[in-house]
């Protein structure tokens, strides 16, 4: 199985975007991290960001809303050009609003992604993820770049991997937090399909830091 690279542009030179963007073509998707300062304790960009850059990739456009209230940007974000937009399981009430939200990035026309955080279990989300093109599994806890990978979350990814296979689903696992040359091995062993990486690429050689990303999944 071929794993997906999905750069995290938050961790990308600002000053350069465009460059920074050419850099990780080759990568299948392009991972954005939308904040609000209330959901997580930090701001990021919105559409207005996203709208500038889709002109210069044809790659997919994975939008993570950790922002309050999603359903309110969802065609926003869609219109501004994700493919994918992921929600939080922790912005919503229980699972029936998780579900409308789901309704709602549908219904706009994009991808559905769920993401749960390091202390959130699984089962949380297990009775929606029939529903979902992609379960983000965080493994650091969200709001901030360049933290530590949590290895206790990796049995999560596991059980996660087992759920999908054994109902035969199609739904993919993203994992986001951490994720280097060192702990991609880890969660690939563990089901992962999709791998998100912020400093791991853009920290230096970005082309360079891709393609050993890249090795390091072979298994």
């Amino acid at each position: 199985m071929e794993i997906k690279i999905s750069p995290s542009l938050l961790s990308a030179d600002f000053s350069c975007l465009r460059e920074s963007l050419e850099d990780v073509q080759s990568a299948e998707m392009l991972h954005l991290d939308i904040m609000d300062g209330h959901f997580v304790p930090n701001i990021t960009f919105g559409p207005c960001v996203i709208r500038k850059i889709r002109p210069y990739s044809d790659q997919i456009f994975d939008t993570h809303l950790m922002i309050e209230d999603p359903r309110k940007y969802v065609q926003d974000f869609v219109d501004a050009g994700s493919d994918y937009i992921t929600i939080h399981a922790e912005s919503h009430d229980d699972t029936e609003d998780m579900l409308r939200s789901l309704d709602v990035i549908r219904d706009a026309g994009a991808k559905t992604g769920l993401s749960i955080n390091p202390a959130t279990p699984w089962e949380t989300i297990k009775g929606l993820i029939p529903e979902l093109d992609m379960v983000l599994v965080m493994t650091v806890v969200p709001g901030f770049g360049g933290q530590g990978f949590m290895h206790e979350v990796v049995p999560k990814i596991r059980e996660i991997r087992n759920y999908i296979d054994g109902e035969e689903l199609l739904t993919e696992i993203s994992v986001d937090g951490g994720v280097s040359t060192d702990t991609a091995p880890i969660v690939v062993e563990a089901g992962a399909d999709i791998l998100v990486a912020g400093s791991a690429i853009f920290r230096g050689d970005a082309k360079s830091n891709l393609n050993k990303l890249r090795e390091s999944t072979i298994i």
